[in-house]
């Protein structure tokens, strides 16, 4: 039985994993085309196959990633039972700024389809940064542990 729980655990985690993976890539590389989105003509056809990219990005790579994600997150929050660990507390507020910079950038995406182009391509580009920091600062907490 032991066993069984074990892999269970490690089948759990191994997913976890790929799909953060999966997500932070969508979330580094959706920055980015709105850089591009927006460095090209208003109302253009160049403009209009990246508000296109955007909206399969957001779609068929960040949306599956991030219900994944969470989901397979608080299986393994509820296996360790480690409800009451400090590490996890700041673990999951992490995750949800970093779901909440999603939210933030699909509507942006949404603006930018519009035609709307509220910030400039070097406030993306350090709105770019968002992601790597909280993954980087969620490494740390879950291997090191440190409360």
């Amino acid at each position: 039985m032991q066993d069984a729980l074990a892999m269970t655990y490690l089948w759990l985690k191994a997913g976890h994993i790929i799909f953060v993976i999966f997500w932070m890539a969508g979330l580094f590389m959706l920055p980015r085309l709105f850089v591009y989105h927006q460095e090209a003509p208003e109302g253009s056809e160049e403009a209009a196959k990246f508000a296109e990219r955007e909206q399969k990005l957001l779609k068929i790579i960040l949306l599956p990633s991030i219900i994944v994600v969470w989901v397979l997150g608080l299986a393994l929050a509820f296996t360790l039972e480690a409800w009451n660990q400090g590490w996890l507390h700041a673990k999951l507020l992490l995750v949800l700024i970093l779901s909440g910079y999603h939210g933030y950038m699909s509507a942006y995406a949404k603006k930018l389809a519009r035609g709307e182009r509220p910030l400039s391509g070097k406030q993306l580009r350090l709105l770019n940064e968002v992601p790597g920091i909280a993954v980087a600062l969620i490494v740390v907490l879950v291997i090191v542990k440190p409360f």
